[in-house]
């Protein structure tokens, strides 16, 4: 059954369609299916389709000269137009060292969490996680199936300095963080792999829908795989995911 969708004028040349505000695969992969028939229908009149948890920012080449229009345009897209999307997404097994030595904050979040390092480890690598977005910086991914036991509130004062791979948690949700940069969460890990990088043809390997495994290794293993993503000899580990 469709959602009751809103739409709203985000700039003279965008919409924002928005569902339900709820963080749920369900919305994810309808919103996923809309994206696809805006680009599937629209090829010549946008630029690009941008998805959250729970929204697509649809972006046209020129200003929009009848705005109702275009939303009853989509509002028909959305209810009529049928067409099959993938949902046998990438399991994505991510490896990350769980060790103070790479992620000084780690102790930090030990304390506040009352939880001992072992098991901040397990409750962590135990779910497979649901990438909805990216965001923020260029392959920031944002995931969801956090344990609530490892939630917690962003810092008051972001630090000025995330070390790129920092596998962190804010709030709900757990992501990594692809470059350096000012962040408020508190990270738990870190990964040798990139999530951005400008000189393959896929800045990143994630997309929307994925999933993600993470796999707890020592820190001989981390400077390994290091070494071979470095030299472009490593390939992430990657089994198909049925739904």
């Amino acid at each position: 059954m469709p959602y009751k969708l809103t739409f709203k004028q985000y700039a003279e040349n965008s919409i924002l369609i928005e569902w339900p505000t709820f963080i749920k695969e369900e919305i994810l992969y309808d919103l996923l299916l809309f994206k696809k028939k805006i680009e599937i229908n629209k090829v010549e009149s946008i630029v690009e389709v941008v998805n959250g948890y729970c929204s697509l920012l649809v972006v046209y080449v020129c200003d929009i000269d009848n705005l109702y229009n275009e939303f009853l345009a989509l509002d028909i897209l959305y209810k009529t137009t049928e067409i099959e999307i993938d949902r046998n997404n990438i399991l994505w097994e991510i490896p990350v060292s769980y060790t103070i030595n790479k992620v000084p904050d780690l102790e930090r979040y030990s304390k506040k969490k009352k939880l001992n390092i072992e098991e901040i480890i397990t409750l962590h690598t135990k779910p497979i996680y649901t990438v909805y977005f990216m965001g923020f910086l260029p392959g920031f991914i944002y995931m969801g199936g956090l344990n609530s036991d490892l939630q917690i509130n962003r810092k008051k004062t972001p630090d000025l300095k995330i070390a790129p791979g920092t596998v962190a948690i804010g709030g709900e949700q757990t992501g990594i963080y692809p470059i350096e940069s000012p962040g408020g969460w508190y990270g738990i890990g870190k990964t040798p792999l990139r999530f951005f990088d400008l000189e393959n043809s896929e800045v990143t390997f994630v997309k929307s829908g994925d999933k993600i495994k993470f796999k707890a290794i020592s820190e001989e293993e981390y400077d390994d795989i290091s070494s071979l993503v470095k030299n472009n000899n490593y390939t992430p580990k990657q089994i198909k995911y049925v739904r």
